[in-house]
């Protein structure tokens, strides 16, 4: 695990600034606090801060060919490196270290752009080739590693493991994108392959990109999609035993490190799975790291607990405080664009824990959207059923004027909360979903933006990029079409996005053994009914697991990873969140309509209303505004940049 960076002129071969590359490279010493590696040449400069956890004395980066002529830097691990190798010897290639980085030079020189079809693994890698003159990019198919890249007007080619390193460049331009904005308000994060700026973009998962020097820029190109066939004849006992057998073969792979190796411990049933795939494979207790929380309404330890000493684990166990608030700015610089999952503390939280006990940590992170586990899946099948009894026709005018009718309920209990799922009667199934999961709804956005942010999107919604996936999802399973659609937006743009910056604070290494490509892609062969069944999620991982795990664990009501934000924001954080939104940064932007604020605020505060998601929406906003916008944290120095509102005018 590293942080990667660099520079390609796409045009000729200048020669690029020591001292710039060195900058770019050491903004993400966080990233890989062991060791530091530049290459220079003619048009190029590759930057590497390495995280060392295999090939500990030979592994260093950028890393050549036999003949130099090809030179990589990479993040991430390739799982199966250890079967590459004797295959690439036998085609004549010589190995002179035992890293995983060194099989994807030699991958390249046999298979060219094909090579990524052979790699199991999370990876972000550049390479260039002098002798074909050409500069390549590759991220892995999930987006566990993340990879930002931008075009200069002068036909420089920035990329980075995190924008912070572009920005260190100095030269990319910090005009916001006013679509990207809207994505952020409706999701809590910038789909990809979007970025908050204009001219940075993100490689989208499962894409690569191959310049040749000289050629303009093309288009990214996607090397592998998931497909839903859905069409396995397993029985239920059948593909108990096929999943414990590839759950343990991901696991096993994950487990290869030559530094102490552990696993998050929730006590859900995802990061139970995992550690009793763990104990089972290994001769030595396992690490296990958790998370307690004071407010007995979030705390999972208890469940934890049983997990642990059912497996016999080297239990850390420590509490985040109620009042845990204080990473508001920290996580503003972290993550380098607006990130608005609040779960952000506790994550950052349990991997500052982990990282004082081991170097690589194992998670339970993908097994929600894998198998089948979120509540909104149940209600989106329950609602599916309805929509399909009755035409669209008649759908869209009877529950459009019901849910605009009905009360928003916040203070009713659950049953009678009725106005969504009103609300996503009238819709269509794409609609539906993404109007579930948006954590500021289009009448709020509406409501919230001011004129001149309206004119800059030029009708443009969010919903476009669930429109975007579902057109190739290639199913109209109801489930299966969801599970693709969080697979290309909220488990990459949320999920990884928030693992991969926490754990990289603190030179953790998080590797996903639940988001394994070959076990997605089997999974993907199985009915929806053997995910969810009934009132239960994640009904086949459960089954599987009976015989490995306590019953309370497996089938009690899953809780979330989550912080008490509502009485946050009428408590200690009160006058912090008034300022935050009612003041100076917000309102010279010229994006926001004032009145909206104050109500959103005020309705809060007084208890009238539940606004806690989007006031830490734009919280985080003005947060990130103060602390990268404006040059007080990453990137210093590169300029500001110019409101939308002048913009406009």
């Amino acid at each position: 695990m590293c942080g990667i960076t660099g520079l390609f002129d796409t045009r000729g071969a200048r020669a690029f600034e020591r001292s710039t590359l060195h900058r770019m490279n050491e903004s993400q010493f966080h990233r890989g606090p062991d060791a530091g590696g530049l290459h220079l040449e003619p048009g190029v400069g590759l930057g590497h801060r390495r995280l060392s956890i295999i090939d500990l004395s030979t592994g260093q980066q950028p890393l050549f060919n036999e003949d130099g002529s090809v030179v990589v830097v990479f993040n991430g691990e390739i799982y199966n490196y250890q079967e590459l190798v004797p295959e690439l010897q036998a085609l004549g290639h010589v190995f002179h270290t035992h890293s995983d980085t060194e099989v994807i030079v030699h991958a390249w020189e046999a298979w060219g752009e094909e090579c990524v079809q052979r790699f199991r693994g999370m990876f972000a890698f550049a390479l260039w080739d002098r002798n074909r003159q050409t500069f390549f990019m590759a991220r892995d198919r999930l987006g566990v590693k993340p990879l930002f890249y931008a075009l200069l007007d002068d036909g420089a080619l920035l990329f980075g493991s995190e924008l912070k390193s572009l920005l260190a460049h100095g030269g990319l331009k910090r005009d916001i994108d006013p679509l990207a904005v809207e994505e952020y308000f409706a999701l809590g994060y910038v789909a990809e392959p979007r970025s908050i700026f204009r001219q940075a973009r993100k490689l989208a998962p499962g894409h690569s990109l191959c310049i040749r020097r000289g050629q303009p820029l093309p288009e990214p190109r996607a090397y592998w999609d998931l497909r839903f066939t859905l069409d396995n004849p397993l029985s239920l006992q059948d593909a108990c035993a096929e999943l414990d057998a590839r759950l343990r073969e991901s696991v096993r792979l994950r487990m290869i490190a030559e530094v102490p190796l552990g696993a998050f411990l929730s006590g859900g049933v995802d990061s139970s799975a995992v550690v009793a795939h763990m104990a089972r494979l290994s001769d030595a207790p396992v690490n296990t790291c958790s998370m307690a929380f004071a407010d007995p309404a979030f705390n999972e330890a208890e469940f934890a607990k049983m997990v642990a000493e059912r497996y016999g684990t080297r239990h850390f166990v420590d509490t985040v405080d109620s009042e845990d608030f204080d990473l508001v700015d920290t996580l503003a610089a972290l993550y380098d664009e607006p990130y608005a999952d609040s779960s952000a503390i506790p994550t950052y939280r349990v991997c500052q824990l982990a990282r004082r006990h081991v170097k690589v940590a194992l998670s339970g992170d993908g097994g929600d959207e894998s198998f089948g586990g979120y509540r909104r899946y149940r209600l989106h099948l329950m609602e599916e059923r309805m929509r399909s009894a009755l035409p669209q026709g008649l759908r869209r005018p009877l529950f459009g004027a019901l849910g605009h009718l009905y009360p928003k309920a916040d203070w009713a209990p659950r049953v009678l909360r009725a106005k969504t799922t009103l609300q996503g009667m009238a819709r269509t199934t794409v609609e539906a979903y993404f109007h579930s999961v948006s954590i500021l709804r289009g009448p709020m956005r509406s409501q919230l933006f001011s004129a001149a942010l309206k004119s800059q999107l030029g009708g443009y919604d969010a919903r476009d990029v669930f429109e975007r996936h579902a057109a190739r999802a290639g199913t109209d399973d109801a489930l299966a079409l969801i599970q693709y659609l969080d697979m290309k937006t909220y488990l990459v743009g949320d999920i990884n996005t928030k693992v991969d910056r926490a754990s990289m604070a603190h030179a953790l290494e998080v590797r996903e053994p639940l988001m394994d490509h070959e076990l997605l892609q089997w999974l993907a062969t199985l009915p929806s009914s053997l995910k969810v069944r009934g009132q239960e999620g994640k009904f086949l991982l459960k089954r599987s697991l009976e015989p490995k795990l306590p019953h309370d664990v497996l089938y009690r009501p899953k809780m979330g990873f989550s912080v008490p934000l509502a009485r946050w924001f009428r408590g200690p954080l009160k006058q912090r969140v008034r300022d935050a939104l009612l003041g100076e940064r917000l309102a010279e932007t010229g994006w926001f309509d004032a009145a909206t604020l104050r109500q959103l605020v005020d309705a809060h505060q007084s208890g009238r209303s539940d606004h806690s998601a989007p006031l830490w929406t734009l919280m985080m906003f003005e947060a990130f505004l103060r602390k990268v916008v404006d040059g007080d944290g990453a990137g210093a120095g590169a300029g500001a940049v110019a409101p939308l509102a002048a913009e406009v005018a």
